[in-house]
């Protein structure tokens, strides 16, 4: 399966399990629903990005480096729409963005290069 796919697929597939950790804190139960979506369309547009950039780098560590990063900064920007729950909600995002990157690097088949003419 080709990264960009498999990025999509373990990053949605993270989002939810993501989402479903806010369980652990009972004041947003109520809300979990909402919470499991938008964690799994977090996680889907993660995949995808950090798909197209293990297809580009081919490199392990970079590729890690960036699915933290784009993760992260996507956890930290709800985080501080809810101006709390930093923790919470940054640690498994950040996770989510480790794990698809290496899940891509390790069983995303990389780009075959064409032979000229």
């Amino acid at each position: 399966m080709n990264r960009i796919v498999l990025g999509l697929l373990v990053g949605g597939g993270l989002g939810i399990l993501d989402g479903l950790t806010a369980w652990f804190t009972p004041e947003v139960r109520a809300e979990l629903l909402g919470i499991v979506l938008g964690s799994t369309f977090k996680g889907l547009v993660a995949g995808l990005l950090i798909g197209f950039f293990a297809r580009k780098v081919d490199k392990l560590t970079p590729t890690l480096v960036f699915g933290v990063l784009v993760a992260g900064l996507f956890a930290f920007l709800v985080a501080h729409m809810q101006g709390k729950y930093y923790f919470e909600i940054m640690l498994p995002g950040s996770l989510v963005g480790l794990l698809t990157g290496y899940a891509t690097m390790r069983y995303g088949k990389s780009p075959q290069l064409q032979p000229a003419g």
